[in-house]
């Protein structure tokens, strides 16, 4: 059920709800999937930074995104990963040409 939630709630634009949400559902995964949820929870806290003008927490956040999420290509519990890669690829380049207004990562 936390993982549906955080779904939604980073769908919704509600990111630090889905990071918290997210995270306890990583606290209690088998190891083969922290990763995976890890990667959820950066994504939300980058758009979260993102939306309070923290470019290099966002910056950082996608970094460990796009790293944790990598080896769960090309879809992973429904989630289409290669999505919300992309979406992270594209925040990157935006956050690095000096813009933090980002669309809703695609989850």
């Amino acid at each position: 059920m936390g993982f549906e939630r955080g779904l939604e709630l980073i769908r919704g634009g509600e990111y630090f709800e889905a990071h918290e949400e997210l995270e306890d559902e990583w606290r209690d995964a088998p190891a083969a999937e922290r990763d995976f949820l890890q990667g959820l929870v950066h994504v939300a806290v980058a758009w979260l930074h993102a939306g309070r003008g923290n470019r290099p927490g966002c910056e950082r956040q996608l970094e460990k995104a796009a790293r944790r999420l990598d080896g769960y290509r090309p879809s992973h519990r429904g989630v289409d990963v290669e999505a919300v890669l992309g979406g992270v690829e594209h925040a990157r380049q935006l956050v690095a040409s000096g813009s933090l207004s980002l669309s809703r990562p695609p989850v």
